[in-house]
């Protein structure tokens, strides 16, 4: 990833040296329908490439999770596309997308050497325009995550991901072309995040993931102009944290499919606040661009966390926290 910082040699021999010792009898495996990971830790869709391969041991992640996929290549939004706020980061990237075809000949080798399962981010713009690109990524990658916050260009560009009607459409969707698990990523902008978890569930999704970014509008300080090109943007980082995490609240208690979170997760603190309220998994995406080591900092600590308590897992851990 061309804009993340680059460790030095020393950093990087050091942190690699730092690996765990074989035979932990610490489990943090979690299943997503009938995929086993390693650990419930993974980047977001749109912070990590192939080439963050080179600067940590991602082979230490339970997943990679890719760019999101369109079904045809599209170009992203105008410069500025990125800036920071007090608030935390607003990007409006736009989502570039080499098409299925170029990511299946140039992306999908890089990721599938990496080691961990590989996740296809799907985007479209349609609630049927999911199912096609599934089918044209055919048996690339280990399960799909549908980014339905994309805008529905059937209702007036409303995100596809706050109508449960859309939601389970898109899902059905892609349940006839493939029985690899589903994951459905939900915006943070839905009138009821248990309806949209529950449409995704009945729909035949295996997970959903909670949330994306924030919608915002961030101003240069001196001109008040906007600050980046598409004028709205994402905002992410630790300032969303609360937030989402009444959103994976809501949504574990209304479905019985594993909910990942996704939204201002820095440390293993951070993570295991979003496992307290009923996450199964989490996503790191604005923390590895300023710390490209902050995910696997992540698994190390909650294994270390685990084995310092003599519990076997996650759930165990947060069960003796709440014992006490």
């Amino acid at each position: 990833m061309s804009d993340t910082p680059r460790p030095t040699t020393d950093a990087r021999r050091t942190f690699f040296a730092a690996r765990p010792a074989p035979g932990s009898s610490v489990d943090l495996g979690v299943s997503i329908g009938g995929l086993r990971l390693l650990n419930p830790v993974m980047p977001a869709s749109g912070c990590f490439g192939p080439a963050l391969g080179r600067l940590i041991p991602v082979d230490e992640l339970g997943a990679v999770v890719t760019k999101t996929v369109f079904g045809v290549a599209r170009g992203g939004n105008p410069a500025h596309r990125l800036t920071e706020i007090r608030a935390g980061m607003v990007n409006s990237v736009g989502i570039p997308s080499r098409g299925a075809a170029g990511y299946l000949a140039e992306l999908h080798p890089r990721y599938a050497t990496l080691g961990p399962p590989v996740i296809i981010s799907v985007g479209a713009h349609r609630p049927n325009g999911y199912a096609p690109v599934v089918r044209d990524l055919g048996a690339a990658g280990d399960a799909f995550e549908l980014n339905v916050s994309c805008p529905n260009l059937d209702r007036d560009g409303t995100d596809i991901g706050s109508d449960p009607d859309a939601i389970e459409s898109a899902v059905a969707a892609v349940r006839l072309e493939t029985d690899k698990p589903i994951i459905v990523k939900l915006p943070v902008l839905a009138s009821s995040i248990a309806e949209c978890a529950q449409a995704a569930q009945a729909a035949g999704a295996d997970a959903v993931c909670v949330a994306n970014s924030i919608p915002a509008l961030p101003l240069e300080v001196y001109t008040r102009a906007p600050a980046i090109g598409n004028v709205i943007g994402g905002l992410s980082g630790p300032s969303i944290r609360p937030i989402v995490l009444r959103l994976v609240w809501l949504a574990a208690r209304s479905v019985d499919i594993p909910v990942i979170a996704c939204g201002g997760i820095e440390t293993a603190d951070d993570a295991l606040d979003y496992f307290s309220v009923g996450a199964s998994a989490v996503q790191v995406g604005t923390a590895s661009f300023a710390r490209p080591f902050a995910m696997v900092e992540i698994v190390r600590t909650l294994q270390q966390r685990c084995a310092d308590d003599r519990v076997t897992g996650i759930r165990d851990l947060i069960d003796l926290w709440r014992a006490q």
